[in-house]
């Protein structure tokens, strides 16, 4: 079975690294903090290699020991989570250069690009499939190990508010309020707490919201100077796509965001009833889940909202 052989391969190992993908949010951080403490309660040690993430997460157990690069160039088992495939993984030269590698995830579009591939598209979270994890290898679960996982669960779930969430979800959830984990805390802290600059940009982002296809859809960016004229960080963009799939009448929110290169841009799209954005992110290479998914297309802004609405059209036929 697979997680039999993903346990030889943790014990089997001397140099472990988890990696996750590239601008990660809670699922991300949270699985990777997490792996890390099931793999020491497992008797090895692993380094968690994230280059850039929101100090939202800073409060997570452990989240001080994230590095964002290693001296270590060959590790004996590199292992991702929540990150769909290679391309999009953060410093995947680490994956890459591993003897073995491990792959654990929960996106429908998982290539299986690793050695080991453990992915579960029905799980709301990469977290969920973590806590899965725990209960076959026996590990205790800690206060620190259940404050991550449900991080990961919280985040990606939307607050337990999304299409996907299953009984497992409040099963776990439950049992990690028995372990003394702070729900309402965690929840604040990732879901309802903005930075400064997350509220500057919220602001600009309403303000440039356009309603297109009778209503239907909703369209607004940001841009890297907007970024720079609030004095951004990592993360500070989260959330900003869902502004505009809480419009009443809305069934699809798109959200852009100008990348480093002036005519790059960072696709979001978050969807409703029966439109699948994942399908509609994969024409552009890109992919992610039902109603929840993401890309990357070139053009200035008015040229990538045209490929955008190009796509979306169809699926509002």
């Amino acid at each position: 079975m697979t997680l039999d052989e993903i346990l030889k391969e943790i014990k089997k190992a001397e140099k472990i690294v988890i990696l996750t993908h590239e601008s990660p949010d809670g699922d991300a951080v949270g699985s990777s903090l997490a792996m890390k403490l099931m793999v020491e309660q497992l008797g090895k040690n692993a380094d968690v290699i994230i280059p850039e993430y929101s100090r939202m997460f800073n409060f997570l157990p452990s989240a001080d020991s994230i590095k964002s690069d290693s001296e270590i160039k060959n590790y004996d088992l590199a292992i991702s989570v929540d990150c769909a495939n290679l391309k999009r993984l953060a410093k995947n030269e680490y994956f890459e250069k591993a003897k073995k590698t491990i792959v654990i995830d929960h996106h429908g579009t998982n290539n299986m690009y690793g050695d080991i591939n453990y992915v579960n598209p029905v799980s709301p979270a990469c977290c969920e499939i973590l806590a899965s994890m725990v209960d076959y290898y026996n590990i205790n679960v800690s206060k620190e190990i259940g404050t991550c996982i449900m991080a990961g669960i919280i985040t990606d779930t939307g607050g337990f508010s999304h299409v996907g969430i299953t009984p497992d979800t409040f099963e776990y959830t439950a049992e990690l309020i028995r372990k003394g984990v702070d729900i309402p805390d965690i929840y604040k802290r990732t879901m309802r707490t903005k930075t400064k600059a997350n509220f500057e940009l919220t602001k600009r982002v309403i303000d440039r919201m356009e309603l297109l296809e009778n209503g239907k859809v909703s369209f607004t960016y940001i841009t890297t100077q907007d970024e720079i004229e609030v004095g951004a960080e990592p993360g500070d963009h989260e959330g900003l796509v869902d502004i505009g799939k809480d419009i009443e009448g809305v069934k699809v929110s798109v959200f852009i965001r100008q990348k480093e290169q002036e005519d790059l841009y960072k696709v979001s799209l978050r969807s409703e009833d029966d439109i699948n954005v994942s399908d509609i992110c994969f024409v552009f290479g890109g992919g992610g889940h039902a109603r929840a998914a993401g890309a990357l297309i070139a053009g200035n802004i008015e040229q990538v909202k045209e490929k955008l609405m190009k796509e979306i059209k169809k699926w509002m036929e």
